[in-house]
This record gives C-alpha cells, sequence and structure tokens, in this order.
C-alpha cells in the first residue's frame, strides 16, 4: 500500500514553486502562481513563505473540513416592576451587549472579519442550549444577578437574565497564497522580511493546530507571529524578539528546537520554549564549527541540527536533545551544499552548490541520524510532461536507437534507481563506455537521427543525476556540444567514474580524475539559454534539470518502509501500461476469479461422480504439531506450569478434516491430560500481557465460566505459529474458509485485535434462539479501535490514531498466513496509540510536595489505580509488536483539568482530581505519556486525510451496487461530516461534505430510513431533518432533551429503534418514535454496566458490557445479546451473555439473517440467557426489562479472569 502523501516544497531560480509529493513522481507547480518566491517554509497543513517583493503569505491546503470560527457576545437584560425585563440596566451592572464575563462591551456591529480571506457564514443568531439542556424559545437563561449562575428555568427571584448570540466566520483563502496583512499602525510595520521557518506544532496541542511562526528581517532582527493556529491561520500580529547579534537566518523544529544563524557566523540558540512560553526565554551561542568559515545556513529537526558553512561544507550536530538544545560537538559530512532542510521523522535534503539539484540523504535511521550518502531526486516537472507528450519518454523513443543501445538504456536506469552506493555500480557503465562511438559516427555524419540519438545517449550516460534524463528530446541542440559529450565520455580514463558522483558521500573514492558536476551544468545551462526566446513561457530546455533555489521538508513525512519514485526516471511505458491495468476494476476481478472457482468445483465433482461407491482406503490420522508450551493451571494457586501440548489432525470419511488439541501436564507426579475438539472452539484470542506470549482458547463452556485455556509460548514467533496453524485447523474443522460475508458481525478487542462471526438465521429470531456464546469468531488482520459495516459489504475502521480505513474484501493477515489468507487485497497499516504513567505526590509541611508518600500511599510512580508500579524505565510497549515512537512527555489533556505543569490536585488518593490547587489539597498527580506504534498487514486501505473519531454507515437499503451508500462520521476535531460517492464498488467514497455544528460532537449514528442521531462532547442528542438520497446532507439539527441529569456519550440507531449510552453506562431507549414524529417523546432505562453498544437493521441489539457474571469469575468487557426483542416489546426481555472478557467494540449493522418468523411463547423459558449460575433473585430480575447486567454487585473482579 502507497503510504500516506505528503509534499516536499521547493523553490526554483526564476522564484516558482514546486511540490513533489512521497507518492508521487513529478514536480507540479503550486496553483497560485503569479507570485514569485525567495524561500517558503512547509508543514503538513500548510506553507509560509516570503514572496520577492519580501511580504510574507501563507498557502492553506483545501480539506473537506472548512475553517470556521465562532465569533459570540451576551445580551443582558434587568427586570424591574414597570416593564419586566428590559435593556435598561443598574450603573453597577455590566454593558447591555457584552463578553461572557461582563467586563468588555462588544455590540453586534462591533465584530468586523480579520482580514480580506475571511467570510461570514450566516447571520448573528440566538443559542437556546444551555450545558446540554435546550432553553425556552428565545434562549433566555436566568439569574439573581450579575454574575451568577444561570439556569433553563425562570423563578419568582429571577432578576437578570441573559442569551448568547452565536455567528460563524469561514475562512476562505484556501489553495491560494493569502497575504498576511498586518493590523499594526503603518509606521510600525516591520521592516521587510528575508528569512522565514514554521513549526513548534508538537510543544501543545492547545489551541488546536497551533504554529510558531518565526521571521528574520533585512535588518537582522527576529520576529514571533502571535496566535496562529488551526482556527486562525494567519495569527495575529508580529512580536520582536531581542537578539544578541544581527541574524541572517532561522530554522524552527517540530517540537521545541529553534537555531539561528549571525552575520559573524556563529548559531544562536533558543531556549525555555514550552507549552507556556512558545516564544522561548533566552538565547546561547554556538560557534562554528570551523574557524575561518562561518556557519551560512542552518537546519533543525526533532532532536537534530544540520548546517552549511560558507565554504559550503555540510555539517551535523551531535548530541542535541530538548534537554541540550545546544548539542555537543560538530562532524563533518562528505558533499558541498547550498542550503540543507530537515523533515518529519529527521530526514535530510539539500541543494548541490554546482550543479543547483536537489539531493536527499539517504539512510537516516533513529539510530544513525546522520545518514549514509546523498542521492540525487530526478523527478521530471509536470509541465514537462504535458508539454512533450509519452511521446519523448525514454522507452517511446527507442524507436530511434538500436536494439542494443535500448536495452543499454534500460540498465543504466535501472542500476541508478535499484543502487545506493558506488561500489555496485562498475558493471553498467562499462558496456556503455563502448556505445557513444555509434552515436557520434551517426552525428558526423550529418544526420539528424544520429543527432538525436548522441545526444540523448550522452545526456545519459554523464548526467544520471539530470532530473529529465528520461526525456530523448528532439530539441535543436548544436551537433558540436553532442561531440563535446561524447568526447568526454569515451575517453574517460576510470570506467567507474561515470556514475561516480551519484553519491557525493565517497570522498576518499574520488581520487581519479572525475567529470565534475560544474563543468556539465555550466556548458549545458549555456547552451540551453541561449535558445530562449523574449518571455518564453518555459525557462528550462526540456531535456535540462530545475536550478533549485530554496527547498522545504517541513510538512515531507518519508516512511522508512516505503520505497520513493523520485530517483527513477518516469517512464511513458510504464504508464500506458499502468492506465490498462487500471481499467480492470476488481469487481472484474473478484467475477472472473468466482467463474474460474465454479468451473473448477464443477469439474472436480463430475470427475470424483463414478468412484462414489469407493470405500476410502486409508483414514489418515496425523501428528500436525508438537511442542512445549506453559499453562495458566485449573486448580489454586493458580500459576503457570510447563506443557506438552499436541494438535492431531484427522481425515474423515467424507475428506474433510477435523482436530484435537492435547494438553499434558503434570499433578502429583501423576501424567494426566484435558482435550479439547477444535470443532467446539469459539475463538482463540492474543491475550494482552507485558510478561508471556500468551492467548486463550475458549469452547461455549468455558465462555459460560468465563475461564478460558489460556496457553504461553516462549517467544511471539511460536506463539504466532501456534495460533495461525489453530486458527487454520478450527475454520477447516467448521468448513469456513475465504472472506467474510457482508452479514458477519464484527468486533475488537481492547488489544485492537479485529474478529469477524458468521451469524446464524437463529441468532435473532426462530423457536429455538442460538445462544450467543457457540458463535465462532475468526481473527483478521489489522489494528483498530473501532469498527463499522452495512449489509452491503461496506466495512470501515478507526485505528487509534484516528485514521479511517476501508475494508477491502481480503482476509487474514497479520500472524495468519497460507491458505487462511488472501494472496491479494492485503495492505500494510500502522497504528500509533499512548501509553500512560501517573506520578503521584504528597505535600508535607517540611517540603511541600514530594514524592514521599505515607506507607499506606499508592506508588509515586503508578498506573491509573495506582495498584501497579509504573516507571518510565520499567515500563514498556504493550506487546513486543509495538516499539515506542516518542520519549515520555506531560501530558496536558487529562480530564478535570491540569495546572501550567500538568498537575492534578486532591485531598486524597483516590478521588476526584481538579486543574488547581486549594487549600485542603494534600496529593497531587500528574499523567505522562509515551507514543508507541505497531506495522502489520490485513485487508484494509487507508482512507486519507481527514482523521475521525466516529462513523457510521445506513444499516440496509434495497440500492443497486451503483447507487451512493449513506456514510457519516465525525472528525477527530468534532466536525460532522458526510461521505460522498460510497458505494458498493467503491466502498472509499470519493470526498466529504462537511454538516455545520454549533459545538464539537463525539458520536453519530444513521438508521436504515436515512434517520441521522448524534451526541455533542456537552452530552445533549441532536436529530437531523431532511436526511435523504437526494439531501445527503439533511438542513437543520434539532435538540433532544437527554434523560434527566445524564451526559450521553454514544447512540444507534436501527430500523426503528434508537439507542443511547450515557457517561455513566446506562442503556436508554427512545420511546414515541413514529414517521410522522422522528424525535421520539421520551426515554426509558434498559439496562446498566454497558460500555458500547450496536443497533442493527432488524433493530436487535448487541452491548459491550461489564461485570459480567460466570461461574468461576467476573468479566469486563463482554459481548452480550438482547433477546426477546419483537415489535410489540422494542427493548427486549432479558441478556444472552457471550464471549468475553476484554472486548471494546461490536457492530451488527451488517446482520440482516432472520429465520422464517415463528409466534414466540414466552422468552423467559426458552432464552438461554441466563448463566446457570445465576441466583433466583437474579432470575426474577431479568424478568423485567430494566434488567441490571451486574449480576453480583458485592464481588469483586477477579485477578485472574482473561482481558485480552
Amino acid at each position: 500500500m502507497a503510504m500516506p502523501s505528503s509534499l516536499l516544497w521547493a523553490v526554483d531560480v526564476f522564484g516558482r514553486v514546486y511540490t513533489l509529493s512521497t507518492v508521487g513522481q513529478y514536480w507540479e507547480l503550486c496553483k497560485d502562481t503569479q507570485l514569485e518566491f525567495k524561500r517558503v517554509s512547509a508543514v503538513k497543513q500548510c506553507c509560509w513563505g516570503i514572496a520577492c517583493d519580501h511580504q510574507v503569505y501563507t498557502y492553506v491546503f483545501s480539506g473537506d473540513v472548512p475553517i470556521r470560527y465562532q465569533e459570540e457576545t451576551y445580551e443582558n437584560q434587568r427586570w424591574n416592576p414597570v416593564g419586566g425585563f428590559c435593556e435598561k440596566l443598574l450603573p453597577s451592572d455590566r454593558w447591555q451587549w457584552s463578553d461572557v464575563s461582563g467586563l468588555k462591551h462588544q455590540q453586534l456591529d462591533s465584530f468586523t472579519l480579520p482580514s480580506p480571506h475571511w467570510e461570514w457564514e450566516s447571520d448573528w443568531y440566538v443559542d437556546e442550549n444551555i450545558g446540554g439542556e435546550p432553553t425556552e424559545k428565545g434562549g433566555w437563561t436566568y439569574a439573581i444577578d450579575f454574575p451568577s449562575t444561570y439556569t433553563k428555568d425562570k423563578k419568582w427571584n429571577s432578576c437578570v437574565r441573559r442569551r448568547r448570540w452565536i455567528r460563524y466566520r469561514r475562512y476562505k483563502s484556501r489553495d491560494v497564497w493569502a497575504k498576511i496583512i498586518s493590523q499594526d499602525e503603518p509606521d510600525q510595520l516591520p521592516d521587510p522580511f528575508n528569512d522565514i521557518s514554521i513549526g513548534g506544532w508538537e510543544i501543545t496541542d492547545e489551541p488546536l493546530g497551533r504554529l510558531s511562526v518565526w521571521v528574520v528581517s533585512l535588518q537582522g532582527r527576529v520576529w514571533y507571529r502571535e496566535n496562529v493556529c488551526h482556527h486562525n491561520p494567519e495569527g495575529s500580529m508580529w512580536s520582536l524578539i531581542t537578539t544578541p547579534g544581527e541574524v541572517v537566518q532561522i530554522s524552527c523544529g517540530p517540537y521545541d528546537l529553534l537555531w539561528a544563524t549571525l552575520w559573524e557566523g556563529q548559531a544562536i540558540v533558543r531556549e525555555g520554549i514550552d507549552r507556556n512560553n512558545p516564544q522561548g526565554i533566552s538565547w546561547s551561542i554556538v560557534e562554528s564549527p570551523s574557524s575561518e568559515n562561518g556557519i551560512m545556513h542552518v537546519s533543525v529537526g526533532v532532536d537534530v541540527v544540520w548546517c552549511v558553512t560558507k565554504d559550503r561544507k555540510v555539517w551535523f550536530r551531535r548530541g542535541v536533545n530538548s534537554h541540550n538544545p545546544c548539542g555537543t560537538s560538530w562532524i563533518e559530512m562528505v558533499g558541498e551544499m547550498m542550503m540543507v532542510t530537515v523533515g518529519l521523522n529527521n530526514q535530510v535534503w539539500g541543494i548541490g552548490c554546482d550543479d543547483r539539484a536537489i539531493y536527499f540523504r539517504q539512510g537516516v535511521t533513529p539510530s544513525e541520524l546522520s545518514g549514509k550518502t546523498w542521492k540525487a531526486i530526478v523527478s521530471g516537472r509536470e509541465s514537462d510532461r504535458s508539454q512533450t507528450g509519452s511521446s519523448t519518454s525514454l522507452l517511446s523513443a527507442g524507436c530511434f536507437f538500436t536494439d542494443d543501445i535500448q536495452n543499454q538504456t534500460n540498465a543504466i536506469i535501472q542500476g541508478d534507481a535499484d543502487t545506493s552506493s558506488d561500489t555496485e555500480l562498475p558493471s553498467v557503465p562499462m558496456s556503455l563506455a563502448n556505445t557513444p562511438p555509434t552515436g557520434a559516427a551517426g552525428s558526423s555524419s550529418g544526420n539528424g537521427t544520429g543527432n538525436q540519438t548522441a545526444e540523448t545517449h550522452a545526456n545519459l550516460t554523464v548526467d544520471p543525476l539530470d532530473s529529465d534524463q528520461g526525456e530523448a528530446t528532439v530539441a535543436s541542440t548544436s551537433s558540436e556540444k553532442a561531440n563535446l559529450e561524447i568526447h568526454r565520455t569515451s575517453t574517460n580514463a576510470n570506467p567507474s567514474a561515470e556514475l561516480q558522483w551519484t553519491n557525493i558521500d565517497l570522498k576518499e573514492a574520488q581520487k581519479h580524475p572525475v567529470l565534475s558536476v560544474s563543468t556539465f551544468a555550466e556548458t549545458s545551462s549555456l547552451s540551453s539559454l541561449g535558445m530562449f526566446s523574449v518571455g518564453a513561457e518555459e525557462q528550462y530546455g526540456a531535456d535540462e534539470h530545475p536550478l533549485w533555489a530554496w527547498v522545504s521538508g517541513g510538512g515531507c513525512l518519508v516512511d522508512l518502509h516505503s520505497p520513493l519514485k523520485w530517483f527513477t526516471v518516469p517512464s511513458g511505458l510504464s504508464s500506458s501500461v499502468q492506465s490498462l491495468s487500471l481499467s480492470i476494476t476488481p469487481a472484474q476481478t473478484a467475477a472472473w476469479r468466482k467463474q474460474i472457482f465454479q468451473q473448477l468445483s464443477e469439474r472436480t465433482k463430475r470427475e470424483l461422480e463414478n468412484f462414489r461407491h469407493y470405500e476410502q482406503a486409508i483414514e489418515q490420522s496425523v501428528w500436525v504439531k508438537t511442542g512445549t508450551l506453559q499453562w495458566w493451571r485449573n486448580w489454586k494457586p493458580h500459576k503457570w506450569m510447563d506443557v506438552r501440548v499436541a494438535l492431531e489432525q484427522f481425515t474423515g470419511s467424507d475428506g474433510m478434516r477435523d482436530s484435537i488439541l492435547f494438553i499434558y501436564y503434570m499433578y502429583h507426579e501423576e501424567k494426566k491430560y484435558i482435550h479439547v475438539f477444535l470443532n467446539e472452539v469459539t475463538i482463540i484470542v492474543e491475550v494482552l500481557n507485558e510478561a508471556k506470549h500468551s492467548f486463550a482458547l475458549y469452547t461455549p463452556e468455558r465462555t459460560k465460566q468465563r475461564w478460558p485455556i489460556r496457553l504461553a509460548a516462549t517467544t511471539e514467533q511460536e506463539m504466532h505459529d501456534w495460533l495461525s496453524l489453530l486458527n487454520m485447523s478450527c475454520c477447516e474443522s467448521r468448513r469456513i474458509q475465504g472472506p467474510p460475508s457482508h452479514h458477519a458481525i464484527w468486533s475488537v478487542t481492547c488489544k485492537g485485535d479485529i474478529f469477524v462471526s458468521e451469524p446464524s438465521p437463529e441468532l435473532e429470531a426462530g423457536p429455538h434462539l442460538m445462544p450467543c456464546d457457540q458463535m465462532f469468531w475468526r481473527q483478521v488482520g489489522g489494528h483498530l479501535r473501532l469498527i463499522e459495516c452495512n449489509t452491503r459489504g461496506i466495512v470501515w475502521g478507526v485505528g487509534y490514531d484516528h485514521t479511517a480505513w476501508v475494508y477491502t474484501g481480503g482476509y487474514g493477515g497479520g500472524f495468519i498466513q497460507g491458505l487462511a489468507s488472501s494472496a491479494d487485497n492485503i495492505y500494510t497499516q500502522s497504528d500509533v496509540k499512548c501509553v500512560y504513567i501517573y506520578e503521584n505526590q504528597r505535600w508535607n509541611p517540611v517540603t511541600g510536595y514530594s514524592s514521599r508518600g505515607l506507607p499506606t500511599d499508592r506508588y509515586m510512580w503508578s498506573d491509573a489505580s495506582g495498584l501497579q508500579e509504573c516507571t518510565k524505565t520499567n515500563t514498556k510497549p504493550p506487546s513486543p509488536q509495538w516499539s515506542w515512537v516518542s520519549d515520555w512527555y506531560i501530558d496536558f489533556n487529562t480530564s478535570g483539568g491540569t495546572d501550567r505543569e500538568g498537575w492534578q490536585y486532591a485531598a486524597d488518593f483516590p478521588a476526584s482530581y481538579h486543574g488547581h490547587k486549594t487549600m485542603k489539597d494534600f496529593v497531587r498527580r500528574r499523567r505522562w505519556a509515551r507514543k508507541c506504534k505497531i506495522v502489520t498487514n490485513g485487508p484494509w486501505l487507508e482512507v486519507p486525510p481527514v482523521t475521525l473519531w466516529d462513523i457510521s454507515i445506513i444499516p440496509s437499503s434495497d440500492a443497486d451496487d451503483e447507487e451512493a451508500v449513506a456514510l457519516w462520521a465525525i472528525g477527530d476535531k468534532g466536525d460532522v461530516l458526510c461521505r460522498l460517492g460510497v458505494t458498493q464498488l467503491n466502498p472509499a467514497g470519493t470526498s466529504w461534505l462537511h454538516v455545520g455544528t454549533d459545538q464539537p460532537f463525539i458520536s453519530i449514528s444513521i438508521g436504515a430510513f436515512y434517520q441521522v442521531w448524534a451526541i455533542a462532547r456537552d452530552g445533549s442528542a441532536f436529530y437531523r431533518g431532511s436526511v435523504s438520497p437526494k439531501k445527503p446532507a439533511g438542513d437543520c439539527w434539532y435538540h433532544i432533551p437527554s434523560p434527566q441529569k445524564q451526559k450521553l456519550k454514544q447512540v444507534s440507531v436501527g430500523r426503528t429503534s434508537v439507542f443511547v449510552l450515557d457517561k455513566n453506562g446506562n442503556l436508554w431507549y427512545r420511546q414515541g418514535i413514529t414517521p410522522s414524529y422522528p424525535q421520539g417523546s421520551t426515554w426509558d432505562h434498559v439496562s446498566n454496566n454497558i460500555r458500547k453498544m450496536s443497533v442493527g437493521p432488524l433493530d436487535q441489539v448487541w452491548v459491550i458490557a461489564d461485570k459480567v457474571q460466570g461461574s468461576h469469575s467476573l468479566s469486563c468487557g463482554t459481548v452480550c445479546h438482547r433477546t426477546g426483542i419483537q415489535p410489540m416489546e422494542p427493548k427486549g426481555l432479558s441478556w444472552d451473555y457471550g464471549i468475553g472478557g476484554g472486548w471494546e467494540h461490536i457492530t451488527v449493522r451488517g446482520n440482516a439473517t432472520e429465520a422464517s418468523r415463528v409466534t414466540m411463547h414466552d422468552s423467559s423459558e426458552e432464552s438461554p440467557a441466563v448463566s446457570k449460575d445465576v441466583d433466583e433473585e437474579s432470575k426474577e430480575k431479568i424478568e423485567h426489562s430494566k434488567t441490571p447486567l451486574m449480576v453480583s454487585e458485592s464481588q469483586e473482579l477477579d485477578r485472574n479472569a482473561v482481558n485480552c
């Protein structure tokens, strides 16, 4: 799978801005071509630049989610006995129109747009919502006096009232260069600017998308742009930062690293940059690496610094980190550069000193930050491709060549593309050294074709760094130039030298006479420039690479695992082959595969028909795998013990395989065994355990007990071998193969593993319901946080890093290899999540807060519960598949708020924490976070670029394959989005449509008849009116009151039912919904202890529940099914307990399979929902619709219960 694309920005010597995608092959000219630029600085979401008029411009990428800012003001009124509430206030009162505090006068007409790049979205309107509750018409809230606590209800003593007015403005200048207009007085404008650098977005994520923008003026002064963030992409004003000398150039990294260079040649480093002070506090001076030549240019990354001195030498700074931003010493790198730039993960680019080509530093890894070699980027420009067309591409031009030459040409391109060090190259130029005279002979005879051949061939041989070497153009260059180049090539004494300088790191190897870059660049550029006509639009000859003046990699993320296409010359043939292959759709391929499979099956049946009456000669029985594992033993004290495990696989008379797993152990020096028939196993799941590579096997009986068979291997590879084999054997025993059906039920464990189950028709209706602990779950590769599906086979997932993924139709992946995994439709998938630990402190009168607690206190470094010690050194990633990708950092986004240093205060452990210290607070804690990453594979493709929080797909519709399927989502910033162009053939859709809201949302669901419900971050519910296939975004939101004193967190809409879940784990059903009144009337309580829920197309309800009682232990995160749901009993009657614990998410929105309808008798008798070990009192509870899920309130969670 191609990695998500990011852009490398560059400016050529004519001031034109180009971008090169990490998945692309061509430089694309920036859309807004009116301006000429000197320098640019880019991050992922935008680019800032200094044009030739010395003004600053910003280029914000267009996205599906608009940039909106909410302006608000309050209208205040006081009651008087004569006229009731009126605008006349007391002299001591606040203004009639004010901000929320009442201190600032804010009339409606005082709000103006900050710059011409904004536009108003709508007029002013009243907000009729207070803390998640709808107010009366008019939006007034009442209080005794200003300032006070406001309520929506008017009381006898309500003397004042206020209401909030809202208006949104939208940033409109996207995908164009927007000039930064200074709001200051004209005589106080900063000097003309000379250099710019942006970064600092990783210092803090508050406010959202915050950026540090630093500029240097022509006078050598440094300025900082205040308040640049997502909803204010231009910032507000320039602040002057004092410096120890005149500054020439500046560079800002994504974190807290900021270096600048002085006229005298030293570097200065900014110290004290943090989330509370993004401008930093002071400067430190770092001397130049060489006394003769000062620093000319510097560039910083996450924790690296590169510089170029005045003699064009490149240097790397050793020992740089956030604790020591100055580093320790300089190391000289090989090569001469005009400038260098550092990218997102410390990747480096530079502009060559002589040829003005852009070079990429290969071999930069976290362990080797300085990299290995420079390699030139030879990508052509999009404009060249469109002008010259595919006829001038190298392979198309092969008609001018002999076969011999064409083959050699391919060979040299292949060599340059595939080789990253010079030592492997000499064999290729050897064959080429003899070919140029052929071209020379042709050109001397005056033949035009000979001229082209000679010139093109010479270019290919002499200049492998030429960005357009793939384009054999028929430019009217003189034959003298071609002969000159041929002569140089053929007379070169050292054949390996021709390509020696592709990697300019190998200083020592360049002892032989080598053709220098500068001589060729000089001759070619002079001869080309001589041909320009006045006002020619294209300033380069088509056979010459662009000359670059500036490059910025601040927004470019180069994935170490994915190959780049920058170093190979684009070929016309391959693009035509690509277009040919693209014309065959995945659906056609699938149809062909199905047809071939059917033909093979029919042929096999025909051939076997004659031999039906023969008995099978031998009943095969074979030991497939034996080995030693550890087993979590059944009896107390529970502990791991060594066992021998054997999997016996046998083939029955019908040719189908079945398997038995034997576990041999010693009990009081007596050899015993337990065995499991694999056709009874319902799931094999990896268990989250830092110390062991363990997994669990469940059968229906063990699911009831909440006590699976737990086995552990010594290595991760051994565990995956067993898991893969056992999974395949289980699928063979149950005759399951191929991808999941459209009606499959998908679920995700708290570890992020994905499981899928094929529903039986008896699962939802019928005289004999199938208990859900008998469902068989098989694993699908990949790693997700949540997953959603529908009856058309469209499945989307969201990772822990909020990346959206769409299902490709494959199966297997991850550790599941061989026949149990599809050969195609499996792609690389990565995910990033945070691991948290807590630093705890107690106050004492002598030292204040310190890490010395009472003997009864929790560990001073612990997990959230305080029961487990977790220090920075002993905390490992969740499993060996994860690797750290950041250092420990203080997390300021903890619920309850934090102070400036990240601390939360409380009276004692454990208690409710708050973000400010009071007199009664004797303990405090702060949360530290560290990011880790997993790279796996599965049948998933990324849907860039918007990151998501929640997703919902319309559960069922009778539309054909071509008709659009409604898909709604919530972005990770709380924006509501509607996906356009989603069909069965194109499940990823085409683009996002933004749906406006007054506040951020957290949950959304669309029902079978386009009824859209959503939950806002403040816990209130909303219904979207008039959504239909013709009007996919609907028209407006209706506020639905929440259940009394409850904040909602999730909603799910089925065919006609609407269920919501509040933050205390209570499940509610919406009564009174009819086609004419789709908002319903009241909330009915159904159950407690629910973590997540999913309502399907048959209005079936499945949940992930906590505290489910088994005969051996209590489990959290258990799949449960609501039974007894009928049209007259939409809330159902009781719960049926399935697989668990350790489950995080389930979706049944694809399951529309129902058995033939049979009148159900007393469902409490027939429903197998009640576990045998539930006492009589609990049975009585289950008879009622308000069934509590937690059966035993008193029993604590068993420490031996499995949480995956």
